[in-house]
């Protein structure tokens, strides 16, 4: 997995949960995988929670092709976009 986009809002184990247990988990290549927040809350407070859970970077909803490809462009090797 070169990147996770995570929903923030999720029902039973919300994106923060998920992404807690993600980044508690042991991986021996020693990388760690970029996750990248999706959420319709945009605010400061949601993102600053969104970093709080170990997230790199977030992107609001609605997603606009332009700001995905950003994002990827800035945690992908370039030959994967």
């Amino acid at each position: 997995v070169d990147l996770i986009l995570m929903d923030v809002q999720m029902p039973k184990m919300d994106g923060l949960e998920a992404t807690r247990q993600i980044r508690s988990l042991r991986h021996d290549e020693g990388k760690r995988v970029p996750i990248v927040a999706l959420s319709a809350g945009v605010g400061a407070e949601e993102q600053e929670r969104c970093t709080a859970a170990g997230m790199n970077d977030f992107l609001g909803k609605p997603l606009r092709s332009d700001s995905l490809r950003q994002m990827l462009l800035k945690h992908l090797p370039t030959n994967n976009v």
